[in-house]
């Protein structure tokens, strides 16, 4: 068990190395639309890449039904293994749209073993999420 001191560090160290051991500018936030994000997550029992819808209901359906109509392409082409989740629900309760992808294996960010997989699975997968989203963004934005 660990103090959330010590978790706090931890958590740092992890993503300070992430950065050090794979430095490029992600899109993240920075899409250009409003309530689309991408997000790296990583805690005691998971890992995974998510493309996030957070915005007012109406903006949030109108990009999932765009996400939706390109879900083959990204499935085919991108991330095979890549989940729609249409209503998801975050640990503060808040319902949003996400389309994302778990690391098949047991991880923790308190286990530095298991951070190097993480580490190389984000940089892959969210390199191809990112690629998909450079090449069908005017689609998903008109």
């Amino acid at each position: 068990m660990f103090s959330k001191e010590e978790s706090r560090q931890l958590r740092q160290e992890f993503w300070t190395s992430f950065g050090k051991s794979f430095p490029r500018k992600w899109v993240l936030y920075d899409t250009k639309l409003k309530g689309l994000s991408f997000k790296f997550h990583f805690d005691t029992k998971r890992a995974l890449v998510a493309l996030d819808l957070e915005d007012d209901l109406e903006n949030r359906i109108r990009y999932w039904e765009k996400l939706q109509a390109l879900k083959s392409i990204l499935t085919d082409d991108y991330l095979p293994e890549a989940i729609f989740d249409e209503i998801h629900i975050l640990d503060n309760h808040k319902e949003i749209s996400r389309v994302y992808l778990p690391l098949d294996a047991k991880v923790s960010i308190h286990n530095k073993n298991s951070w190097q997989m993480v580490m190389e699975f984000f940089n892959e997968k969210m390199s191809l999420f990112e690629a998909f989203f450079e090449e069908y963004r005017d689609v998903i934005e008109g």
